[in-house]
C-alpha cells in the first residue's frame, strides 16, 4: 500500500463514508459455483452518492503490474492506494483480460472501502487441501466426474464434454 503523508482527513471521511453505504445486495449468480455476488455495478451504483457526500473519490486503473486502486480525499489530497495483481489464464484473449479486471475491480473496491459485499467463508476455499477440493468439486459437480464409482470407466458425461471442449463448443 502506498499512502499520502498523512491520512487523517481521508479516515475521517472513509469512517463517515461507511457509516453511511451500509450493505450491499447481491445481484449477480456465478453458475459455476452457485454462488451470489454483487456486481461491479451494482457496486458502483451503491457508492456513488455516499462517496461524494463524504468527500471521497477512486480511480482504478489496469496496467503492466496489475490493477491499481487509489481513494482520495478531495479536500486534502490525502490519498491510500494499492495494486492487485490479476493472473490471467489466457493473456492474449481480451475477454479473458477484461473478465479479470472487473474482478479485481470488485474485489479492490470492496477492500479499499471496507464494503461488505461477499460472503465470508472464513477463508475455508484458500484453505483447503488440493484433494479437498477435488471431493467438493465431485460431490458438488457431477458432470466434472471423469471417472464412474468403479474408477476405471470414463462417465457418459464426461465423454460428451471433453467433445464439446475439443470441438470449441463453450457454453
Amino acid at each position: 500500500m502506498i499512502k499520502s503523508e498523512s491520512i487523517s482527513n481521508l479516515a475521517k471521511a472513509l469512517t463517515t463514508f461507511q457509516i453511511k453505504v451500509g450493505s450491499i445486495k447481491k445481484d449477480s449468480v456465478n453458475p459455476f459455483f452457485k454462488s451470489k455476488y454483487a456486481s461491479l455495478t451494482t457496486i458502483i451504483e451503491h457508492i456513488t452518492i455516499p462517496l461524494a457526500e463524504s468527500g471521497l473519490c477512486y480511480t482504478q486503473f489496469p496496467d503492466e503490474a496489475g490493477l491499481t486502486t487509489v481513494l482520495m480525499h478531495s479536500e486534502s489530497g490525502e490519498y491510500i492506494q494499492a495494486t492487485y495483481v490479476m493472473p490471467v489464464a489466457k493473456q492474449n484473449d481480451p475477454q479473458a483480460v477484461g473478465s479479470a479486471i472487473t474482478y479485481a475491480r470488485r474485489y479492490a473496491l470492496g477492500a479499499i472501502l471496507g464494503l461488505a459485499i461477499d460472503e465470508d467463508d472464513d477463508a475455508n476455499a484458500a484453505t483447503q487441501t488440493a484433494n479437498h477440493n477435488v471431493n467438493v468439486a465431485e460431490s458438488k459437480k457431477e458432470w466434472l466426474n471423469k471417472f464412474e464409482s468403479d474408477k476405471t470407466t470414463l462417465t457418459e458425461k464426461w465423454q460428451k464434454a471433453k467433445i464439446n471442449l475439443e470441438a470449441g463448443k463453450v457454453t
